[in-house]
């Protein structure tokens, strides 16, 4: 966290590849560290060898012994399976590095003299119950457990500076870097919460030592991932409707989880000079910012390389040292089942408590946790780690764990905030690997939106959206596509599809609630004749009509729905274009005043003939485009200072609903989400749109991009946050 200055002036880095560099010699510090790793592995195989079946030890130092051959393993087979990734890509990097670690565990356990191994299928679960050991001795020691993952990215970077003679310290002159760092889904006030709480002690040291700065963005409507996203990656989310939307030009749903539309979503917008363009890395993001390295991206993840394979997961040499190293992979699978453990226990104790309001967090969202909340984050850190070793100029790396519990717990709710507390830690990891990384790098943390608690739509009305609005239409029997939750999904469906690359009939693997659309590989959608509770499986298909085999589903529908938590909205797909009020109301006259005056709708925006757009209340309305009083009671009163400028934007996105829909905002700032989640984001109200910005004090944050909000200065919009971040950036000199 330097506060040097910088700028054009600053001193470059001497050439570090000639012969310069003085010969490598062992020091104590290399013998402490292979102590400590031998010692810990040690005792962790002697626990496992003693409570599997099928392995035994006559003594401790046989036990020793099989550690110390482990970690001889691992250094000689390193370079071989580095070669071996790079021809096979990120799945053979899996598949080898897993191989290889069981591998050499056997041979160890299979040769060392005091050990028996009566049974090779006993290997596995050594290896597993190892990695459990290992990481609970640590916490208990009161070490950070994620720096496991990152241990043997550390060890060869200190060794490579002693090597060349150049030990990084505070004369160390590199090259600067920017490290940007998403909390998904983390509001202001959380943050402010967990910091005061002692949740967050990593930025809390950094904030109060004054080497960095917390500020707050305003996230605009629509307030969700996709659209921040493509606002702070590529400067323009006005492509980006909500999360999930009704294309007429293609006459589908289109859903930004699906790797295949995230990428047609990166063609509408990329200009080749995104955040991350001349050499920057992306990470676990949906878009790419034009990056030149791309680890599980989504809009990438569906690209084939010359081999044929999935571009997205990047390099299988990037993945070589979480698969292949000892323990760390298996320690991921056993924390992935403890966090899952954790997920029924806690949705237990919600229910027996009698918490409200809360959702059903049950089926595969416990796995998905899991799967986000420690193998995903642990394998960021590793790639994250391994740029910062490289130098790369600038990385953009995206941490879901929050969003996902805060969606389904609520956002203050105590396994949310604890999330937090595992986001802090990595933070804590990377701030270990910046005194030996390959430039000076500033960290920025920042959020895309933040989220806001409330009972569903469906809970307080007692009828999903889609039904409200065929039964408002006086259509109960429309035909309909909806799309819904799915979004737990998107990570895990990157993942997939960058390994595997595309079926045999050439669509993105696509799992989860939204598979069954386009593209994937469910047929759900080709047998469902009426799904009207579609709000708990989220799929986009046709209801209240059977498709023939074959036929395209969403071209037989009536009106499309889609929900991005509390931001509804609605289209008449038969339309070309997008319908005007009078229209509306000369075909269907009781939807728009029926759906304003449902207890769980504050708003309904639709564009007229003659006054623009609207947004209609209950009893009253606002006319966004233009100057005037409301006419009646403010429907936007509850829904913060700049719902009227949001909305008219919103309201003129392409491919937005010919109705948007915003839930209504109760006094305690509650909101309704159209889908079912408690915790929600994507229209107003609440603390969805006051996101963070935490920036080093060094750079400073224009001017002339704040704006006032509610009496509190602050940037309005990604598209502004980018325009700052490229600002920072071109002072760095990471940007001609």
């Amino acid at each position: 966290m330097s506060n040097r200055p910088t700028g054009p002036g600053r001193p470059t880095v001497p050439d570090r590849s000639t012969g310069a560099a003085r010969r490598w010699s062992p020091t104590l510090a290399d013998a402490g560290d292979a102590a400590f790793g031998l010692v810990t592995t040690a005792v962790g195989l002697g626990i496992a060898i003693a409570v599997v079946d099928g392995v035994s030890a006559d003594n401790p130092f046989a036990v020793l012994l099989v550690a110390a051959a482990v970690g001889v393993g691992d250094l000689l087979l390193r370079a071989p399976l580095r070669l071996f990734a790079r021809l096979a890509g990120a799945m053979g990097a899996l598949v080898a590095g897993l191989a290889a670690q069981v591998a050499v565990l056997w041979l160890a356990l299979r040769w060392a003299p005091g050990i028996e191994l009566a049974s090779a299928w006993s290997v596995a679960p050594v290896l597993l119950l190892t990695a459990l050991v290992m990481a609970v001795g640590r916490w208990l020691w009161g070490v950070n457990d994620s720096e496991y993952v990152i241990a043997d990215v550390l060890r060869r970077a200190r060794a490579q500076a002693r090597r060349r003679g150049a030990e990084p310290g505070p004369a160390d002159e590199r090259e600067p870097g920017l490290l940007i760092v998403q909390l998904d889904g983390v509001g202001a006030d959380v943050l402010r919460q967990a910091i005061e709480s002692g949740l967050a002690p990593t930025l809390a040291r950094w904030i109060d030592h004054g080497s960095h700065q917390s500020r707050q963005w305003w996230a605009r409507v629509p307030s969700t991932t996709p659209a921040s996203q493509a606002g702070l990656l590529h400067g323009d989310s006005s492509q980006v409707p909500a999360f999930r939307w009704w294309d007429r030009g293609l006459g589908r749903m289109v859903v930004t989880n699906h790797p295949a539309d995230a990428g047609l979503v990166e063609e509408r917008l990329a200009t080749g000079k995104g955040l991350l363009a001349g050499g920057g890395a992306a990470i676990s993001t949906m878009f790419s910012g034009d990056a030149a390295s791309t680890e599980l991206v989504m809009s990438r993840a569906r690209t084939a390389g010359p081999d044929g394979r999935g571009a997205g997961l990047g390099p299988g040499a990037s993945y070589l040292l979480f698969f292949a190293s000892p323990f760390v992979a298996a320690r991921a699978v056993v924390l992935s089942i403890g966090e899952m453990v954790k997920e029924l226990y806690q949705a237990r104790r919600q229910k027996v408590r009698g918490v409200e309001p809360r959702v059903s967090r049950t089926g595969w969202y416990v796995v998905l946790r899991g799967i986000s909340n420690v193998l995903l984050r642990d394998l960021n850190t590793s790639l994250v780690a391994q740029h910062l070793m490289r130098g790369t100029p600038t990385v953009f790396v995206d941490l879901v764990d929050y969003d996902e519990i805060a969606h389904h717990a609520g956002p203050t709710r105590p396994e949310a905030m604890r999330a937090l507390e595992g986001l802090d830690r990595v933070l804590g990891v990377l701030e270990r690997v910046l005194p030996v990384a390959g430039r000076d790098y500033r960290v920025v943390v920042l959020s895309d939106h933040g989220q806001s608690l409330g009972a569903t739509f469906e809970q307080v009305t007692g009828s999903s959206l889609l039904d409200t609005v065929r039964a408002l239409m006086d259509e109960p029997g429309a035909t309909a596509v909806q799309a819904a939750t799915g979004e737990a999904w998107g990570p895990v469906n990157t993942l997939l599809t960058s390994m595997f690359g595309r079926t045999a009939s050439g669509s993105t693997v696509v799992l989860g609630p939204d598979a069954d659309g386009h593209g994937g590989r469910g047929d759900a959608g080709r047998h469902a004749a009426d799904r009207r509770h579609a709000a708990h499986d989220g799929s986009p298909h046709v209801a209240g009509a059977e498709p023939s085999a074959g036929a395209s589903a969403p071209d037989q529908a009536d009106v499309a729905v889609a929900a991005s938590g509390n931001l509804g909205l609605v289209w008449f797909p038969g339309s070309p274009r997008r319908l005007v009020l009078e229209e509306v109301q000369e075909r269907w006259p009781g939807l728009v005043p029926g759906l304003a005056a449902s207890p769980g709708v504050g708003a309904v925006v639709v564009d007229t003939a003659t006054r623009g757009l609207v947004a209609v209340g209950p009893r009253g309305l606002v006319l966004l485009e233009q100057d005037q009083a409301p006419e009646g009671e403010d429907p936007l009163a509850a829904m913060g200072p700049r719902a009227r400028a949001d909305l008219a934007r919103a309201g003129r996105l392409a491919h937005t609903g010919d109705l948007l829909l915003v839930s209504r905002v109760e006094p305690t700032g509650h909101v309704h989400a159209f889908e079912g989640l408690v915790g929600s984001h994507g229209g107003l109200g609440g603390e969805q749109n006051v996101a963070v910005l935490v920036h080093p004090t060094e750079l400073e944050v224009d001017e002339d991009l704040a704006e006032d909000v509610g009496g509190v200065p602050m940037i309005v919009g990604s598209e502004n946050v980018h325009v700052q971040l490229v600002r920072w950036a071109e002072r760095l000199g990471l940007r001609p």
